[in-house]
């Protein structure tokens, strides 16, 4: 068996350039705390519920994304990017990810290599795992990516359109 010990990865969102912060909850997800089974892939493999409110004036779409960063890799693991939500959405359900999208919204492939969620998978035995749900405030209505954009590509374009980040995560271990 291959030894994995390794330090921990930063937390990566206060590494990014400075945006306004607002609320973030979920009756999935518990900040600091271990996920429900629901949001492991080998359990319900379902994206959590989230509800956000006091986001930026000018505020005018959303993206949702989770990672990943303490995966055994230099780039961590993208386990969902959802672009283009718009402005006056506030909620979303379990198993959103899933299901049908509001007009203009899409997935972008995550690093398991599928347009939607992937539910928390770390290698057997490796330490606890960081799961990051972000809900992004973009300043345009369309990022300017498509569904061929990288999880990378994603986080390139919301570099330079973000005006709030809400963050809560969970984490996993086998």
């Amino acid at each position: 068996m291959v030894d994995l010990t390794r330090p921990q990865t930063p937390d990566p969102y206060p590494l990014l350039p400075a945006v306004a912060s607002f609320d973030v909850v979920s009756d999935d997800v518990t900040d600091a705390q271990p996920l429900k089974d629901d949001q492991v892939a080998a359990g319900g493999n379902t994206s959590p519920h989230l509800r956000w409110s006091n986001v930026p004036e000018g505020t005018a779409s959303f993206t949702i994304t989770c990672f990943d960063p303490d995966a055994p890799t230099p780039s961590g693991f993208w386990h969902w990017v959802l672009v283009d939500l718009p402005a006056d959405l506030r909620e979303i359900p379990p198993g959103f990810a899933a299901g049908d999208l509001p007009p203009g919204a899409f997935h972008v492939r995550n690093d398991g290599g599928q347009a939607g969620f992937l539910g928390a998978a770390p290698p057997e035995g490796d330490q606890p795992h960081r799961y990051f749900y972000v809900v992004h405030a973009v300043g345009a209505d369309s990022l300017g990516v498509d569904a061929d954009a990288t999880p990378a590509a994603v986080s390139f374009a919301l570099a330079f359109q973000t005006r709030g980040r809400a963050v809560v995560h969970g984490t996993f271990q086998h």
